[in-house]
């Protein structure tokens, strides 16, 4: 006698639950392996620069991401952006994205202005080694490569051509300014928005009057040099480049402690005999005339003074005490503002006694 088996409701959807189960558990496995992206990406070398260009829209940025593998999932970049309302606000320039970002810290991040942006200020008169020391100790840049990267033939710039040779040659076109330095930038882009810097603020006014005094902007910048380092203000710059320009059309030396000072690479108090006869082309109390070149980076101010001296018939002066200088018209006016100086920057008297060219 034959059993006649009635099948059961779970026989009946035994296979559809089965397939149903196993789509459930791919799908699941798909949303965690793109959950896993979104959450967190993968940058095996810990950090990833790229550039977003002005006007880049959603796609773009994604594609372009996907392409430097720093997302894997463009198509789900851009719907997380669609729901978060990033689309059309994406600001220009570089963007670091870090290991484990998820797409929303990036998608933060890329509309964020002036992101991974290092803001810098080299004052007025620092020299070539305090902007590499500055920027080495803010993490922008290593010295050695700032360095490295000081080469005037790799930067076109009318002012950089002609240069002599000597250590240091673009001293004095490293414009001191704030500057927003996108993180990452090398060493040599950092030179060269220094240098545009100075580009834009030596216009073509100040090349015809420098041609008009008979100069190079070399020249020029050298005197702007020393008047950054020797003036106490603004409103002596261009009475201290008078003197300075009085001491060299009259065959005199500039005998300017700041050169000497440039030369120790130190800003000694007080000079002795021995360092005013240190043999340098940067001494000018051995050697008449401009030193071989500037001594810093000076501003505009002492630019202009450079470029628009004041007509005086003082050929000295010297620090007073209270932090302004006091300027002679001769010799014996200068031997009697000295005992105004202020005793801590001055030369040792001694030293003064054995540069007969003070007293030309």
């Amino acid at each position: 006698m034959a059993v006649k088996v009635s099948e059961t409701g779970y026989g009946k959807w035994k296979t559809p639950v089965i397939i149903a189960a196993a789509v459930i558990v791919i799908c699941l496995a798909a949303a965690g392996i793109l959950l896993k992206d979104s959450l967190g990406v993968s940058v095996p070398e810990g950090s990833r620069q790229t550039e977003v260009a002005e006007g880049d829209g959603t796609s773009a940025v994604a594609d372009m991401l996907h392409d430097e593998n720093i997302i894997k999932y463009p198509w789900l970049f851009k719907i997380q952006s669609k729901l978060g309302g990033y689309d059309g606000n994406f600001q220009p320039g570089a963007v670091t994205v870090s290991d484990g970002m998820s797409y929303g810290e990036i998608l933060d991040l890329l509309i964020t202005p002036n992101r991974g942006m290092r803001k810098v200020t080299i004052p007025e008169g620092y020299e070539i080694k305090q902007i590499a020391d500055k920027l080495n100790e803010e993490g922008i840049v290593a010295w050695e490569d700032f360095y490295a990267a000081l080469n005037p033939q790799d930067y076109d710039y009318p002012f950089l051509s002609g240069l002599p040779q000597r250590d240091g040659a673009m001293e004095g076109y490293l414009f001191p300014a704030t500057y927003d330095i996108p993180e990452g930038m090398s060493a040599h882009d950092i030179i060269d928005l220094m240098l545009s810097a100075f580009d834009s603020q030596f216009t073509d006014e100040y090349y015809a009057r420098a041609a008009e005094l008979g100069m190079t902007v070399d020249e020029i910048i050298t005197m702007a040099s020393i008047v950054e380092r020797e003036a106490g203000d603004d409103e002596e710059r261009a009475k201290v480049a008078g003197v300075f320009y009085n001491r060299r059309n009259a065959g005199m030396k500039f005998q300017s402690c700041a050169t000497v000072q440039y030369i120790l690479g130190e800003r000694k108090p007080v000079l002795t005999i021995a360092d005013t006869q240190i043999d340098s082309p940067y001494n000018t109390y051995i050697y008449p005339g401009f030193p071989i070149g500037p001594i810093c980076n000076p501003g505009i101010e002492s630019i202009k003074a450079a470029l628009y001296p004041e007509v005086t018939d003082a050929y000295y002066f010297v620090l007073g005490k209270d932090g302004t200088h006091v300027f002679s018209n001769t010799y014996e006016e200068h031997l009697a503002a000295m005992g105004s100086a202020d005793p801590t920057m001055s030369v040792d008297g001694s030293a003064i006694e054995n540069q007969d060219g003070l007293k030309q």
